[in-house]
């Protein structure tokens, strides 16, 4: 029975594994090593100021030990969502990372290079066509929606990867793609069946956190075959279990046994799962129904104003006992003082406890709540303002019953306010039809020669 191969080597790139992990992985002759560098899941400012979530340095260490195994063993390296958000400026980053460690070391490679960016007037056309379509957690976007966002991505699937494999890259390295997309790619283009690779990655692009304990920064291997796949961790420390891959198979799905992605539905309706060594797991049955119209999912978030924060707590039992009304009554002093200034948000977030540093008694003895005070406004200025005006209220607020003559809060920091930078919102969430699946994907080919682009 023939076999297809797969090295995840962490959950997200820049997360980092053991490299001995990644040496035992490296042993089992991968056909290729695949990594999702991105999720929406630290939410809209990394997608709209184009800035990654992930640290430089951590993403160069993770990529120098699978680009040079890669160009070593002869495989693929294949990297989705670069950058986090996948947008041109996370894509230009991840490449020059790419480059910088081709350069050090002295690599010779061909790369291509995957946008995932989509121009506006191409959604905006659609949405005068009424082309775009609703998904069910937020509607198709407006025109202000789409012209005020900074940057807007679309989900790629397998089909521009395999373009790219198909053109002899080596390395590629893409914008944003559906999660299991790099995974899958070379083994569909091989012939092997289309569900069972769209589950199995969608397992390994978190790497080891479907096994037990869980972890993602760790690796994890797959196995695919014409009937099945299986699955198995590289460190001893960790089992892939029945219970730890189902469950994880459950992981991001608003429906247990229907998950959409570009072109297609992955049904696991008659899936099984069954322990086939201590440390590994056999999974059968998955299967991919095509749609009958082909769509990627369009992503895309707008400014929305400038953040600054304060932390405080207290350890007051007289205030605690009636902290909800003193915040409410703070915000509404805040908002008479500055009636008529601009529009603002102003929110008190109440964590815990443990963060006053009470020293009277022993810890954990005295109730207490950490506060964190949020104003966001359009520009940093007023931020700081309506910020400055909630912290010194609630400071000095004389709730019913308090006793002290001093502030009510404690403060870790000196300043107690801090400029948090711009805020974003997820301004496009939708779905736009796409009949060739590889035309708002353009790959660009770069030689890469004794570490020199030529």
């Amino acid at each position: 029975m023939r076999e297809f191969r797969i090295l995840s080597p962490t959950a997200i790139l820049g997360y980092g594994f053991p490299k001995a992990s990644f040496d035992e992985g490296m042993s089992r002759k991968p056909h290729v090593i695949a990594v999702d560098a991105g999720s929406t899941d630290p939410g809209p400012y990394y997608l709209g100021s184009g800035k990654s979530f992930t640290d430089r340095n951590g993403v160069k260490r993770d990529l120098e030990f699978m680009i040079t195994a890669g160009c070593e063993a002869g495989i693929p390296v294949i990297v989705g969502s670069s950058g986090g958000s996948g947008a041109q400026s996370h894509l230009d980053w991840n490449v020059e990372i790419i480059k910088e460690i081709a350069a050090e070391r002295g690599l010779s490679f061909k790369m291509a290079i995957i946008s995932a960016q989509i121009d506006k007037n191409i959604i905006l056309n659609a949405l005068d066509k009424g082309e775009l379509q609703a998904l069910p957690s937020a509607p198709v976007p407006n025109r202000e929606d789409i012209e005020q966002s900074t940057n807007i991505v679309a989900q790629m699937g397998v089909e521009p990867f395999i373009a790219a494999l198909e053109q002899g890259a080596q390395v590629i390295v893409a914008g944003r793609a559906y999660d299991p997309a790099v995974f899958a790619a070379l083994a569909i283009k091989e012939g092997y069946d289309h569900g069972l690779a769209i589950h199995m990655g969608k397992i390994l692009e978190c790497a080891a956190i479907a096994a037990n304990p869980g972890s993602g920064s760790d690796c994890m291997f797959g196995y695919l075959r014409d009937d099945c796949f299986e699955l198995d961790t590289l460190n001893e420390a960790r089992k892939c279990t029945t219970l730890s891959v189902a469950a994880h198979t459950l992981y991001e799905k608003s429906n247990p046994t229907k998950l959409p992605g570009p072109g297609g539905i992955l049904d696991l309706s008659e899936t099984t799962f069954e322990q086939a060594s201590e440390t590994s797991v056999i999974v059968r049955g998955s299967r991919h129904i095509e749609n009958g119209e082909y769509f990627v999912k369009l992503e895309g978030a707008k400014k929305i104003g400038c953040r600054t924060v304060s932390f405080a707590a207290t350890c007051d039992p007289i205030m605690l006992a009636q902290l909800d009304n003193t915040v409410a009554a703070v915000k509404e002093r805040v908002s008479a003082n500055f009636e008529g200034i601009g529009e603002f948000f102003l929110d008190f977030k109440v964590y815990g406890q443990n963060g006053a540093g009470f020293f009277g008694e022993e810890k954990g003895e005295i109730p207490e709540v950490g506060i964190i005070i949020e104003s966001v406004a359009s520009t940093p200025e007023l931020a700081d303002t309506i910020c400055s005006f909630a912290r010194s209220s609630l400071l000095h607020f004389g709730y019913p019953g308090r006793k002290s003559t001093a502030g009510n809060l404690a403060f870790p920091f000196s300043p107690s306010d801090f400029r948090a930078g711009d805020v974003y919102e997820f301004s496009v969430y939708c779905l736009l039809p796409s009949p060739d699946p590889c035309q708002y994907f353009p790959i660009t080919i770069v030689e890469i020669e004794k570490g020199a682009a030529k």
